[in-house]
This record gives structure tokens, C-alpha cells and sequence, in this order.
């Protein structure tokens, strides 16, 4: 066997193979090679998506909890100036009604008092009757002389 045969026919049967590789192999290769060029490229690009979408749903959690906070601070705001405003009203109807009262005692106290001087002037003007009756020693008729007696009362 000659050196130059075996190589001529080496060299033939390795054009053959590359052609059938070419023709057969490589195409599904070449394919596989794309699908998953195409695969990790899609899969890269969905995780930059997933990064920004994190970053947004982070600056949204954010703006709202910082709009939850100013809600709640506006709410506290109002409650105590509710709460405020109805102590004042509570201070307001508590001294209404401390004045009322007030008011209410001192007519009650002028009263009793038209009451004690009316009931000491009758007693008064019964004294009188007696130490008149007594002096006179005669007894006095207080329905006759009830002019007398209502004078003397008038006077005291």
C-alpha cells in the first residue's frame, strides 16, 4: 500500500464526512445554538425586567406606605382637634350649667330669705299682739285689727 493512496483516500473520505456533517449535522447544531442563544437572551432580558419591576414595586411600597403615614398623621390631627373641641364644648356646657345652677341657688337662697322675713314679721307682729294684749289685759282681735297688724308688718 502506497503512503499517497491511503492519504488521497483518507483525505476524500474526511471531505465525505464534513460534507455529511454540513449537509446532516450542523444545521441541528447551528439550530440548538440559536434556540438557546435565543433562550438565555430572553431569560436575561425577563430578569432586567424583573430588576426594574422590582425597583418600581419598591418605589410604589414606598410612595404609599409615605401616603399611609401622612393619612394617618392627618387623621391623628383631626381626632385631637375633635377631641379639643369637645372638651371646650364640655367646658362650655359644664360652665353653663355651674352658672344655671348658681343662679338657680342664690333665687332659691332670696327665697328662703322673703320666707324667714315674712314668717319673723308675722312672729314679730304676734309678739307685738301679746305684749300689746298683755299690756292693755285685754286680748286684741286680729281680724279686727288686721290693718294694724299689716302696717306693723310693713314696718319691720
Amino acid at each position: 500500500m502506497n503512503i499517497n493512496a491511503t492519504l488521497i483516500g483518507q483525505t476524500i473520505t474526511f471531505f465525505v464526512f464534513v460534507m455529511f456533517c454540513m449537509k446532516f449535522v450542523w444545521p441541528p447544531i447551528m439550530n440548538a445554538l440559536a434556540a438557546r442563544k435565543k433562550q438565555i437572551a430572553d431569560g436575561l432580558a425577563a430578569g432586567e425586567r424583573g430588576k426594574t419591576e422590582l425597583e418600581l414595586a419598591a418605589k410604589r411600597a414606598t410612595d404609599s406606605l409615605r401616603e399611609a403615614k401622612e393619612k394617618a398623621a392627618e387623621v391623628i390631627a383631626q381626632a385631637e382637634k375633635r377631641a379639643a373641641q369637645i372638651v371646650d364644648e364640655a367646658k362650655g356646657n359644664a360652665k353653663a350649667e355651674g352658672d344655671r345652677l348658681i343662679v338657680a341657688a342664690h333665687a332659691e337662697i332670696d327665697q328662703e330669705a322673703t320666707r324667714a322675713r315674712e314668717t319673723l314679721r308675722e312672729s314679730v307682729a304676734q309678739l307685738a299682739v301679746a305684749g300689746a294684749e298683755k299690756i292693755l289685759r285685754r286680748e286684741i282681735d286680729a281680724k279686727a285689727h288686721a290693718e294694724l297688724l299689716e302696717a306693723i308688718k310693713k314696718e319691720l
